[in-house]
């Protein structure tokens, strides 16, 4: 009898490890299937700017960073928060020498970028991929909920999400405002121009901001020459340069340049690509909504007062 007790309390306390084993688990959908990590990382190497934000966002800080070698490119407000990293390259190519030496439980990279690579990285830690490059406010906000389950902190994040929804549309009851926007990035070749499906349009959109490239229903950006920006006319121009020189100083020669909207009101505004083309995320979203407040607003406000 002493020998069945015994086995009973053995296989009792056989079946209690798996229930917890089971229940410690977590189940994770992302693009390109479902991973179950058996407990929650923290060795996490992250591959895209959006997804540092999002852990950042929770106070976690990863290990590894895709940081394109320049941790000047993380926006202040999600590099204040971390702890120190270590730098896996860029973006477009990680180390995955670099990646593997860190020895990660959990690697977070971008359907786009890093999907070619998504086998060897499986072969170093449990990889997801999400959506970053290309996406929509709403699809950063989805990648941070994920985020959140994946590395056990899906209430934390919840939690985190709805104060940064409730926060927007603070801001959305802030703007009252009928003209078109128009975010732009240019370069020494040329313009492009983002549309209601990229994270900066659909920002504006989810703000209330009514954007001046509302048909752009098939890709998240279109490439501009002057004629096309005049077509598009928008009354305010955001955009932010990747050279010293672009084609906006050629630009402002041309006697068309001098029709457009802006041309007369000014109501032309560089900005930070860290933060309103780079980042991409929760904290990111509120850093411009916090800018557009300041800008739009208060050039609103100076019309006010100029009335008689």
């Amino acid at each position: 009898m002493l020998v069945a007790a015994i086995q009973r309390i053995i296989l009792t306390l056989i079946l209690t490890c798996s229930v917890f084993s089971v229940q410690a688990s977590i189940e994770v959908k992302h693009e390109l299937g479902t991973l179950v990590l058996p407990d929650a990382p923290r060795r996490i190497v992250v591959l895209e700017y959006s997804f540092i934000d999002a852990l950042a966002a929770i106070g976690m800080s990863p290990i590894g960073v895709a940081d394109d070698l320049d941790p000047e490119r993380i926006i202040p407000e999600v590099r204040d928060l971390l702890e120190p990293w270590t730098s896996v390259g860029m973006r477009s190519q990680p180390s995955l020498e670099v990646i593997a030496r860190l020895k990660p439980d959990l690697i977070i990279g971008d359907v786009y970028r890093h999907r070619v690579s998504y086998e060897d990285l499986s072969k170093i830690a449990p990889t997801i991929l999400l959506k970053s490059r290309g996406e929509s406010y709403l699809d950063a906000l989805k990648s941070a909920e994920i985020i959140g389950k994946a590395v056990g902190k899906e209430q934390e994040m919840l939690e985190r999400i709805a104060q940064h929804k409730q926060l927007m549309d603070d801001y959305r009851l802030r703007f009252n405002n009928a003209e078109t926007m128009q975010f732009t990035t240019v370069n020494e070749r040329g313009m492009w121009m983002h549309g209601p499906l990229s994270f900066t349009g659909s920002l504006f959109n989810y703000l209330g901001l009514k954007s001046a490239l509302p048909d752009l229903k098939d890709s998240h950006l279109v490439q501009a020459n002057l004629e096309v920006l005049l077509r598009v006319n928008p009354d305010w121009l955001f955009y932010v340069r990747s050279k010293p020189v672009t084609v906006l100083e050629s630009w402002e020669h041309n006697p068309l340049f001098k029709l457009l909207k802006i041309s007369k009101t000014h109501q032309m505004v560089e900005v930070s690509s860290a933060l309103w083309s780079l980042n991409r995320g929760m904290l990111a979203a509120e850093g411009i909504a916090k800018e557009l407040d300041n800008i739009v607003n208060n050039k609103s406000k100076s019309k006010s007062k100029s009335k008689p």
